[in-house]
């Protein structure tokens, strides 16, 4: 199932790292960040988790959660949250649902070839588990901070 922009999510259930079980309801009451990215330890993607990274405590003064999204596995992206500090925890998409159901799944042209691979995105989703915003096909610099703003404009709504 599809998301639709102002509308619950559908649901799902994911893992992140340190275990932490992630659904559809798990965060209720708490605005959420699910920022999805093509590959742990790249470079683009590190200078992402970092900008997200440092600013990581402006988001939860603003009552919100961040996730990291993508395909790689559980133990790359352990290493990549511990060589990066990263305080916010990784989910390991490895099926691609939640790349499917965000529908951030991709054709790109790499070294001439069709590879399938992910669109970076970033999704906000509210206290009560509808998605209010949405930023697609998007480029790194001032995102974290657009979206930061996003997160203080949904809290004084």
């Amino acid at each position: 199932m599809a998301i639709s922009l102002n509308k619950p999510l559908p649901e799902f259930e994911a893992v992140a790292t340190g275990g932490i079980q992630v659904s559809n309801i798990s965060h209720i009451g708490t605005t959420l960040v699910l920022y999805f990215y093509p590959k742990d330890n790249t470079p683009a993607c590190t200078k992402e988790a970092e900008e997200f990274r440092d600013r990581h405590d402006d988001f939860v003064a603003a009552g919100a959660t961040v996730f990291g999204v993508c395909r790689d596995n559980m133990d790359s992206h352990t290493k990549f949250k511990e060589k990066l500090g990263l305080p916010f925890e990784l989910i390991a998409d490895t099926e691609e649902k939640l790349c499917h159901m965000f529908g951030v799944v991709k054709n790109k042209i790499m070294y001439g070839r069709k590879v399938k691979g992910i669109e970076r995105s970033t999704f906000l989703i509210n206290t009560d588990g509808v998605l209010v915003q949405e930023w697609r096909g998007l480029k790194i610099p001032g995102h974290v901070e657009e979206v930061l703003q996003a997160v203080k404009a949904l809290k004084a709504a």
